[in-house]
């Protein structure tokens, strides 16, 4: 099957199979696991931060890094359209015992003077802001300037509140802006980013911050059941995926850049070319049944998922060849 529906699908190489199978494992909980510890390490130097930590997915890591930063009852402040406000199931609520202030944000980006404004004041009456997050790349598949995100920790560091980054495809936003991924970390206390995404990775995240963060974030991580034990098997498989898999992500963003191409050529068909920054591909399509497509396309090998918010969303990754993408426009010549 060619699999568009995201990033997430890719399969482990066999290099990582092998590595998993040979893998020098101890207890992480015990803090004994040999290769958890190489994966820690190798990360936190990979983005110029104090410490790492191992964790099971991207929103367990965005979860904890928001349990960790702030006490109940404060605000956090995230973007109307990010990964934490609208796709980790109300968890904030859940977990950290926090209110979430939406601000308007476009591909991450917030107006600043907003941004401030949505700061609270000392007051009887009102939370404390607690935490700013910042999204990048962004889940509609744009990246925000690097002088955005200085903009938004300069008014962070201003009021003295923590900046949290969910970087899940932190290393394309990376590889679009055409700089190491250490230079995007540097404007957030703690990122977060997934092993799995676009890295091929099978399983895991990883959470960065300042060493006494980490500390505290590892008794919460324990908390919330992400206490692995022979975690080292999977820790084997994110250090191939940061090694060998972060170099080739440009060829996914140059087939996404096609596929915009062939797809631009269908008259039915609107790509929206200004969020085009990474490895997806959003389009409006008209005069198309929905569920009938998704049959059709499965029917002659091709995963894709349904509208949502308007629109279709084709994701390219490892897993997918340019005769891949061919194939699938000339199947969508044929059923629409």
């Amino acid at each position: 099957m060619i699999d568009l529906r995201s990033d997430t699908v890719t399969q482990p190489t066999e290099e990582m199979r092998k590595a998993m199978m040979t893998a020098v494992v101890g207890d992480d909980v015990y803090d004994d696991d040999p290769t958890i510890r190489e994966l820690e390490s190798y990360v936190a130097a990979l983005l110029d931060k104090e410490a790492a930590l191992f964790v099971p997915s991207g929103t367990f890591g965005n979860q904890l890094c928001l349990m960790t930063h702030t006490k109940r009852g404060d605000e956090v402040i995230v973007g109307h359209d990010s990964h934490i406000m609208a796709h980790e199931v109300g968890a904030a609520a859940v977990i950290a015992g926090v209110q979430l202030r939406q601000i308007e944000s476009q591909g991450g980006r917030f107006d600043i003077e907003t941004l401030e404004g949505y700061i609270r004041e000392e007051d009887i009456h009102y939370p404390d802001t607690g935490l700013i997050c910042m999204e990048q790349a962004h889940g509609d598949g744009s990246v925000m300037p690097l002088d955005h995100m200085k903009k938004i920790s300069d008014v962070a560091k201003k009021h003295n509140i923590p900046v949290h980054l969910d970087g899940a495809r932190l290393f394309n936003a990376a590889t679009a802006l055409g700089v190491e991924a250490s230079e995007v970390a540097k404007y957030a206390d703690s990122v977060t980013f997934c092993l799995s995404k676009g890295l091929c990775a099978p399983i895991g995240s990883m959470v960065v911050g300042t060493e006494s963060f980490i500390i505290r974030a590892k008794k919460y991580r324990k908390l919330m059941g992400g206490g692995l034990r022979q975690a080292g098997f999977l820790a084997s498989a994110g250090l191939i995926a940061l090694k060998e898999m972060v170099p080739r992500l440009k060829e996914d963003h140059d087939l996404a850049k096609y596929l915009a191409s062939e797809l631009d050529k269908f008259s039915n068909i609107d790509v929206i070319k200004e969020r085009l920054d990474i490895n997806m591909v959003f389009f409006k399509m008209t005069g198309v049944d929905e569920d009938k497509f998704i049959s059709a396309m499965f029917d002659k090998g091709i995963k894709i998922n349904g509208i949502e918010d308007g629109e279709w969303r084709f994701v390219t990754n490892n897993d997918v060849s340019k005769e891949n993408i061919d194939y699938t426009i000339d199947t969508m010549k044929v059923l629409i």
